[in-house]
């Protein structure tokens, strides 16, 4: 069977991909960016696929589509929920393709206000009304022995040293469902057109409570016996604006919202449907013991957005302060280089230039691709120039130079960390 798969690069997707490949299914992964993998793949940029001639070059001889494509925030969640798959799936009736697959959330519910779940719910009348044989998949909590999104908070939020900090009375459930019994009901759903016009709440057989989850993980981790900290939910909501305000980080209003929304599901009416039963979370964390890259994910996973917000900090102010107060420092420079005084000013606002671009790129390369690189050059070229001029600083009690190591090395350790697909 050849099967179309959006979301193929996100952490459902991939599972996804993986079981229907390991079943002899012919995959076409549909990805914003090719990784080099080994099945076929298609690069489309899903913001920008609002037209069904996006979509007629792919969709000869397949089968099935599965749309396991999501963005938890940002102003593309509208397109890539609701724009895009109108279009697909116009073009699906166009090429023959009968059948679709939709991956959405168990909290597309109209009560539930983030725009988030609206979307979602959008998305699923799309589908309903193509004219297509459907199956609506509203999972509950997803986990794996990966994670992204809400299992990498959860994950995260277990890790911290010295105590666990649980938002409110920490009541809010969750049903959790392995990635791996995920990926095998939407394989065994694709085989059977039995499932045609069905709407399925994957779902574990436990329903635990937030506060229940953390404490699991944080002993899965190996992290020992956890002090709990509530947190109260104005402090979690002024969190997620400040999240919302920078666009990026690990809280949003949104997350907050879909944490108290109420994600638990009914796990024996998911089994009964299916045909087996998912494992559960106990079974899966005993199967699968934790590893020193699952520490090391959990201790880094706040470290790296503050990292990205120590270094913008660093720039904005080497930026300011440049520009206000240094004169001093600039005309040593210039003298240290034989350069006329008449480089002091442009040398000085060029350099506050120069530190409020990096700072910019900083904050909008998300994956950090660029500004990783584009950092390095500027301080090591600091460095340099600095350190021709002023050789003494080098010996400088207080390290004016030599601090600048421990800033390349956080540099390089926030580059490192900032994939996070």
């Amino acid at each position: 069977m050849r099967i179309l798969l959006l979301g193929a690069g996100g952490f459902i997707g991939r599972t996804i991909r993986a079981e229907l490949l390991r079943r002899g299914h012919d995959v076409v992964a549909v990805v914003r960016r090719p990784d080099g993998s080994g099945d076929r793949r298609v690069a489309i940029n899903l913001a920008e696929a609002t037209d069904p001639a996006s979509w007629h070059p792919h969709l000869a001889g397949v089968d099935v589509v599965i749309n396991a494509a999501g963005v938890l925030r940002g102003p593309e969640m509208e397109t890539v929920h609701v724009d895009a798959p109108r279009a697909l799936y116009s073009a699906c009736a166009d090429a023959g393709v009968k059948r679709v697959v939709l991956i959405s959330a168990i909290s597309a519910r109209s009560e539930v206000d983030t725009d988030y779940s609206r979307t979602k719910l959008r998305g699923e009348a799309e589908l309903m009304r193509s004219g297509l044989d459907w199956t609506i998949l509203r999972p509950s909590l997803v986990y794996g022995d990966g994670s992204y999104g809400g299992t990498s908070l959860i994950r995260g939020m277990a890790g911290l040293p010295w105590f666990i900090p649980v938002p409110g009375d920490g009541s809010f459930a969750f049903s959790p469902i392995h990635a791996d019994d995920l990926a095998r009901a939407v394989r065994l759903i694709c085989e059977d057109n039995g499932f045609s016009g069905q709407t399925l709440e994957p779902a574990g057989p436990q329903t635990l409570s937030l506060r229940d989850l953390l404490v699991r993980y944080r002993r899965w981790l190996g992290f020992g016996t956890p002090r709990i900290l509530t947190i109260p939910m104005a402090a979690m909501r002024l969190f997620g604006r400040l999240g919302d305000l920078f666009g990026a980080g690990p809280i949003a209003t949104n997350s907050v919202r879909q944490m108290i929304a109420g994600n638990g599901g009914d796990g024996a009416a998911f089994a009964a449907a299916i045909g087996f039963t998912p494992r559960s979370i106990n079974e899966a964390l005993r199967d699968r013991p934790s590893h020193v890259q699952d520490r090391w994910h959990a201790r880094l996973f706040f470290l790296a957005p503050l990292a990205t917000a120590v270094l913008l900090a660093m720039w904005i102010a080497s930026a300011v302060l440049g520009l206000a107060f240094g004169d001093a420092e600039t005309r040593a420079v210039v003298q240290g280089l034989g350069l006329p005084e008449t480089c002091v000013r442009p040398l000085q606002l060029g350099g506050s230039l120069l530190d409020l671009s990096v700072a910019a790129l900083l904050a909008a390369d998300r994956t950090a691709r660029w500004s990783t690189a584009v950092q390095l050059v500027v301080v090591l070229g600091y460095t340099v120039v600095i350190g021709l001029a002023q050789p003494h600083l080098w010996f400088d009690p207080l390290g004016p130079l030599l601090k600048n190591l421990p800033i390349i090395v956080l540099i390089l350790m926030r580059g490192a960390v900032a994939v996070q697909r």
